[in-house]
């Protein structure tokens, strides 16, 4: 576990409810534990919900699956306020942490500061994460605002340069930069982490080691590395993880996490590349669940598509009601046989092999010899 994990945990365990809520908390934790031993496909209410405050997004990033068909078949919107509060106060006393963020840019709604506010009345200890692109004219001023409110902003940074804007269309790299050395300054000693969160993709991975030195120069200090997911990028298939097998990619990731080590102060993580692929590898089924705009729970936020697939509207039935629809127990059902869904086929926690990263080990540096390429400590 990260240290960024173990200070939230140790924050939340300070700051549990009180009174007739930590019987109410403490009896859904013991429900929780439960259902597990027994391999129930029933669920209590749940630890970590996702809202997608809304879908609307001022860039057009080639790593976003609202950029390829699903997307653009999507009802789009913004979470009404009222509504928002409906699904906190069903969580509530239960729910350990909420997060702001979607497919969409967080802080184009409009309410956010409200949203943080209402959660924040609940209960002191409830960790709330958001992630933005920092590319709105007031990205500085509203992420300001909450840097002492909630616990997590994550920013995406998709490369440098050139490369950020390749990869992150309609965006200015410079603009990018200033917002984030500013929202940086404003959470210095606040509340919030800041944290970047690199997508890797074919385009970008060469400066997994430039984003560690950026986030040291601006004072991010924490950078998470993320493979591409094309479970829901039509444009591509299964063939694109064998990016992540080869040694370049993985000497990059190295060189990364040295980087990182030398400079002791930006804390880096890596997804997890070693465990064996298969839907028992998804935490989804079991955890922050996926609430999209318009109230429809969805199975996860890396294809969080209603009309491809939902288990119900909270907004009229009720979040408890939702977790446990037929459909939704039927899953994890799947989940528990380890049978892939055909909604979840081509996610790289299914379909991308085990990758022995051994991030510890020395960089292996390729020669060639007579037309034959080496690879050679």
């Amino acid at each position: 576990m990260s240290k960024r994990r173990i200070k939230k945990a140790v924050k939340r365990v300070k700051n549990l409810p009180s009174g007739s809520n930590l019987l109410k908390y403490s009896v859904n934790k013991l429900k929780h534990y439960t259902y597990k031993a027994t391999k129930s496909t029933k669920v209590a209410y749940p630890n970590s919900i996702m809202l997608e405050v809304t879908n609307h997004c001022n860039l057009r990033c080639i790593t976003c699956p609202r950029e390829y068909v699903y997307g653009h078949e999507m009802a789009k919107g913004f979470m009404p306020i009222e509504q928002l509060k409906k699904v906190v106060d069903e969580a509530y006393p239960y729910v350990d942490s909420i997060g702001l963020t979607g497919l969409g840019e967080t802080l184009m709604y409009k309410q956010i500061e409200e949203a943080v506010d209402y959660i924040r009345s609940k209960n002191e200890g409830i960790i709330i994460f958001i992630s933005i692109n920092a590319h709105l004219p007031n990205s500085v001023e509203v992420a300001s605002k909450l840097a002492d409110k909630i616990d997590t902003i994550q920013i995406s940074m998709d490369g440098v340069d050139d490369t950020y804007e390749t990869v992150r269309l309609k965006s200015n790299y410079q603009f990018f930069i200033d917002n984030v050395t500013q929202i940086a300054a404003h959470a210095k000693d606040k509340r919030a982490d800041v944290m970047f969160n690199f997508v890797a993709v074919k385009e970008n991975y060469h400066q997994m080691y430039n984003i560690v030195e950026v986030a040291s120069e601006v004072g991010v200090q924490y950078v998470n590395i993320t493979p591409f997911n094309v479970a829901s990028v039509t444009a591509h298939d299964i063939d694109y993880y064998k990016l992540f097998m080869t040694t370049d990619f993985k000497n990059q990731l190295k060189k990364a996490k040295q980087k990182a080590t030398g400079l002791g102060n930006v804390e880096f993580t890596v997804w997890d590349f070693e465990s064996q692929e298969g839907f028992q590898k998804c935490v989804f089924p079991w955890s922050h669940y996926y609430i999209s705009w318009d109230g429809y729970m969805t199975p996860c936020c890396a294809k969080p598509f209603p009309k491809e697939l939902n288990f119900g509207n909270v907004f009229k039935d009720g979040l408890l009601h939702c977790l446990n629809t037929p459909d939704y127990r039927y899953f994890r059902e799947q989940w528990y046989k380890n049978e892939t869904p055909k909604f979840c086929e081509k996610c790289h926690m299914i379909d991308m092999p085990a990758i022995d990263m051994d991030l510890d080990a020395p960089v292996l540096e390729q020669t060639e010899h007579n037309g034959i390429r080496f690879d050679q400590v």
